[in-house]
């Protein structure tokens, strides 16, 4: 598998804007130039120079601290956000799957009713109620699309189930615990691997938007998403001010779309049932 990524360009790509992103968000706090959140009125809208690299916004604040800020802000909610969603998934779509019967109807009808309703319905409806802030927007779009994680583990684990080798195991006598961790999850987790390195790049875009629209972080954020919503009254006047924080989610998404598809082209179903 190591061998096929090395010599995979589109994983290497994909491969080299995550490594690259991620250093910019363990880094910034270092490598930034200035205080993201400083305000100066008097150097509003200054161009590029040596001291302000990427020019300043409408406040005085310089743009390139606030975009490597912004890194640590994306990648630190869409990454704890996509493992809570994972435990999750792993946990109930694997024993709703197992168990079967009554269990499993009642699992998939819940699992269908939070899926009809979108995701941005649900995220209003807990920010509103648990208000502004990281916690806050983590735990709404976890509780906003657990259960489409859960249902993806489901699908998987139900063919699983299906194979003859979950039968012996029963007949040799190993136990339900055994089985669901040393022998579906396994087989099962290198699809549930290429679904959520996918899933983080939708994640980030959700989670900019949300920003974008207002939700979940604070007025001044240097968040991307917060970046754009700011920026967008002095479009016309100002373009680079949209065009840096949208290039950075670009960017962003692109590395882990690229990663993800070319592991899903590498794990055959053939590959994955050995």
């Amino acid at each position: 598998m190591i061998k096929k990524l090395l010599k995979s360009k589109q994983a290497m790509i994909g491969l080299t804007l995550i490594v690259l992103v991620t250093l910019v968000a363990l880094w910034a706090p270092l490598i930034a130039p200035h205080d993201p959140n400083k305000i100066d009125v008097l150097n509003r809208f200054m161009s590029a120079s040596s001291q302000y690299p990427l020019g300043t916004d409408q406040l005085g604040r310089c743009v390139l601290s606030r975009l490597l800020i912004g890194a640590s802000y994306s990648l630190g909610i869409a990454v704890p956000t996509l493992l809570v969603l994972g435990i999750v998934g792993l946990t109930l779509g694997t024993a709703s799957a197992y168990v079967g019967m009554r269990w499993e109807r009642v699992f998939l009808s819940i699992c269908d009713i939070f899926m009809a309703f979108p995701a941005l319905v649900i995220v209003l409806s807990l920010i509103g109620a648990l208000g502004q802030g990281l916690l806050s927007i983590l735990l709404a779009v976890a509780f906003s699309l657990w259960a489409w994680f859960a249902k993806v583990v489901w699908s998987y684990a139900r063919m699983e189930i299906s194979k003859d080798y979950i039968l012996a195991a029963k007949i040799a006598g190993c136990s339900d615990r055994r089985i669901i961790l040393y022998h579906i999850i396994p087989n099962i987790f290198p699809q549930f691997l290429v679904y959520l390195s996918t899933g983080i790049a939708g994640m980030i875009i959700m989670i900019s938007g949300f920003s974008f629209l207002g939700l979940g972080f604070e007025a001044g954020t240097p968040e991307w998403g917060a970046m754009l919503n700011e920026a967008r009254s002095n479009f016309y006047s100002h373009p680079e001010l949209v065009f840096y924080p949208g290039l950075c989610v670009l960017i962003t998404a692109a590395g882990f779309n690229l990663f993800g598809e070319a592991l899903r082209d590498m794990i055959s179903p053939e590959e994955v049932n050995e």
